[in-house]
């Protein structure tokens, strides 16, 4: 057992961590267990969605959970489990939105320039004639 104020107060937080990784680590493993015995579009992604959590902490490599994101996926597929790709399109939808708009709010203020409605002006004005 340590004696330095410092490595107990290490070794606290160790038994914390450990118990919330062992906490995450052990919800991934229901999910799938739920996933297996009875395969739907909810399990499926409750089952990826704690694969997501445990990456975010910095539990498993995005590339691990890819590829277990993968098999499952496949599982699902071969139970008869049609795959909802209705979460996909609208986060794709969202993000090109909040793109589109600083770009657009960008381009507003070098429209109003002081050459560009002068410039409009007497075309305008020839245009009437």
């Amino acid at each position: 057992m340590p004696i330095i104020k410092s490595a107990i107060k290490r070794a606290k937080q160790t038994v914390k961590r450990r118990e919330r990784n062992v906490a995450t680590k052990r919800n991934i493993k229901e999910a799938v267990r739920s996933l297996v015995a009875k395969p739907t579009a909810t399990t499926l992604a409750k089952a990826q969605s704690e694969l997501d959590t445990a990456v975010k902490k910095n539990l498993i490599s995005k590339r691990t959970a890819a590829r277990r994101k993968s098999n499952l996926a496949k599982q699902a597929k071969a139970a008869g489990v049609k795959l909802s790709a209705a979460k996909k399109p609208a986060a794709v939808k969202a993000a090109p939105a909040k793109a589109a708009a600083p770009k657009a709010a960008a381009k507003k203020p070098a429209a109003k320039t002081a050459t560009k409605p002068a410039a409009k002006k007497p075309a305008a004005k020839k245009a009437a004639k």
